[in-house]
């Protein structure tokens, strides 16, 4: 399916994952977080809200996200997908897998399958199915872990020319490898990250471009040795080793965690950014 082919109108948005669709780490003043879904809900919601010359005011724009922080693959087929599928929503994402890649032992069999899965039982039942090629942070864990991450992205393009998906290519974008659209946590995107991935997403669903998400930031001003290191002790402490704990005793962030909007509802103007 071409993008060409999209409805000119959405009216109904269901986006599945892991921390990245959440939206970590674009936090909220009031402690929650936004992200590059709620983003595109909101410009959804937007251009749905602007009847067609000569029709009906449009259906209410509806929005879910049942994404959670720290799920695996598996997790996301057995806790989302069915959900999402019996929602038939105009717009899907999918984004997963990568969670499973940054593990120390992984079966990319088992990853394909779920994924492979998980798109045989969302495509029939929604207008558009989209999947990504997911961003990763310049730097050496991204490079040992690369192998793994490009045999994904490989598998992804596979299965979406199979079931007639898009794909939006946001690791082929080495602006979205600038540490500076990294938070501190060096995992997730800044606020500026998750709106390129919005914009990313809203040109891939065939809609008027209204930014370069590609393009890059202004040369780095290099910051003193003594402040990377500070800032190198800062992340081991604050963030490197709460997530080895975690690993080493078969935690996870989302542990009991509900997805912050789990059904199909409308977005309330005080929900848009």
């Amino acid at each position: 399916m071409d993008s060409a082919s999209l409805s000119p109108r959405v009216s109904s948005f269901v986006a599945l994952g892991d921390s990245f669709t959440e939206g970590m780490s674009d936090r909220l003043p009031d402690g929650t977080y936004r992200g590059w879904a709620d983003v595109l809900a909101a410009r959804l919601a937007a251009r749905a809200a602007v009847p067609d010359d000569g029709a009906e005011a449009p259906a209410a724009f509806r929005y879910a996200n049942l994404a959670v922080r720290g799920k695996l693959i598996g997790q996301i087929a057995a806790e989302q997908v069915d959900r999402a599928a019996g929602m038939h929503a105009d717009l899907v994402t999918l984004v997963g897998g990568l969670n499973d890649t940054l593990r120390p032992k992984c079966d990319l069999g088992r990853v394909f399958g779920l994924l492979e899965e998980s798109v045989e039982k969302l495509a029939p039942h929604c207008g558009r199915l989209v999947l990504m090629r997911s961003p990763g942070r310049s730097g050496p864990v991204m490079e040992r872990y690369r192998p793994r991450l490009d045999q994904l992205c490989t598998f992804i393009d596979e299965l979406a020319a199979r079931h007639g998906a898009t794909v939006v290519d946001l690791l082929g974008a080495p602006v979205l490898g600038d540490p500076r659209l990294w938070a501190d946590d060096r995992l997730h995107l800044t606020r500026e990250g998750h709106a390129r991935v919005a914009e990313a997403v809203w040109q891939g669903l065939g809609l008027p471009p209204e930014s370069d998400w590609r393009a890059p930031l202004p040369p780095p001003v290099p910051a003193p040795w003594a402040r990377r290191r500070i800032a190198d002790l800062r992340f081991a402490r604050e963030h490197l080793v709460p997530w080895v704990g975690r690993r080493l005793t078969g935690r996870s962030s989302g542990d009991g965690r509900a997805p912050k909007r789990p059904e199909l509802a409308p977005l309330a103007c005080e929900d848009s950014p």
